[in-house]
């Protein structure tokens, strides 16, 4: 098998706790020895990052090896992309993470790569951090949530798209359904893992639905978007799209448009990958693990290992596979 490249790799980085301000994220012991994280007014515990991948990078590049992963990408932890919250605090936080993260793949540059948290509320401050962020700390894409209170077509993100382009780098879309004031907002969320499941699929067909419908490829044809968990429900509903255009009297090939976005392969093996993969076809997918989170996969197999010159084209590596 050749050699794998993982594309969605979250990381917990003690370095910018407490860089959001009154916002944290505070990380620690609670009374009773419980280990807690909180983000705003959004405690979790108990929750283990201390011992666990997140924390520890010699446990990451042993799971790595045990799993099969050769190269791994590592992403902002989307419990902190901070995207409800004044400016400020988004900038100083994304600042100390994007510092932290480079210091963390400069150590094992032959195994981690490192993508930027941006702000993404103040299009102005995303680009200088984007800027700051690839040429100065040498990490290799964007990163950001589903929600910063604009919609990804929203015309004052156009700069932002540009310099994405400009810059020649991918940029990642992960669902998240808390605003770094607190949990998710619709409380029906807050149950049976609801918030990952249907809350992270709700906003990501969201965030597809507005990058094709809302003109952003079109106006930026160069621009490389890669979005988490096969994009959501959104291969599921392509057709769905086109019977709304029908409707209101437009022609429409939904799924065709999709195969201009990026999509990771984050789904459990079976009819939900099958359909991605049909829908927008093999070569617009990269392998994706969730990597330390709950469904990590506990290996990696030939179609794994088949999306690996996708991720090489998509980080603009050479390829070697």
């Amino acid at each position: 098998m050749s050699s794998v490249v993982d594309l969605h790799a979250h990381v917990v980085l003690a370095d910018a706790f407490e860089a959001a301000g009154p916002y944290g994220p505070f990380h620690g012991d609670d009374a009773d020895g419980a280990e807690f994280f909180r983000v705003g007014g959004y405690t979790m515990k108990p929750i283990p990052y201390r011992s666990s991948v997140f924390m520890d990078v010699e446990r990451r590049l042993d799971a790595m090896d045990r799993i099969g992963i050769d190269l791994q990408m590592l992403s902002p932890n989307p419990l902190t992309f901070f995207g409800g919250v004044e400016a400020g605090p988004a900038i100083d936080f994304a600042r100390a993470t994007n510092d932290a993260m480079a210091a963390l793949v400069t150590e094992h540059p032959d195994r981690l790569l490192g993508s930027a948290q941006l702000p993404l509320q103040e299009p102005d401050a995303a680009i200088a951090e984007l800027d700051r962020a690839i040429g100065e700390l040498g990490l290799v894409a964007g990163y950001v949530g589903t929600d910063y209170g604009i919609a990804f077509d929203d015309p004052r993100l156009d700069d932002f798209y540009d310099r994405v382009v400009e810059l020649d780098i991918p940029l990642f879309v992960h669902g998240v359904t808390n605003d770094g004031r607190g949990p998710a907002p619709d409380e029906r969320l807050r149950r049976f893992g609801l918030d990952l499941i249907v809350g992270y699929t709700y906003e990501e067909t969201l965030a597809a639905a507005s990058l094709v419908l809302g003109g952003v490829l079109d106006r930026h044809p160069g621009l490389d978007v890669c979005l988490s968990h096969g994009g959501g429900a959104i291969a599921f509903l392509a057709q769905r799209f086109d019977s709304m255009a029908a409707f209101r009297g437009v022609e429409s090939d939904f799924a065709a448009s999709l195969r201009r976005l990026w999509f990771d392969s984050h789904l459990e093996p079976g009819p939900a990958r099958h359909l991605v993969v049909d829908t927008v076809g093999v070569d617009r997918m990269v392998y994706g693990t969730n990597f330390g989170g709950w469904d990590t996969p506990t290996t990696t197999d030939d179609f794994d290992a088949s999306l690996t010159p996708n991720a090489h084209r998509l980080l603009r590596l050479e390829d070697t596979a």
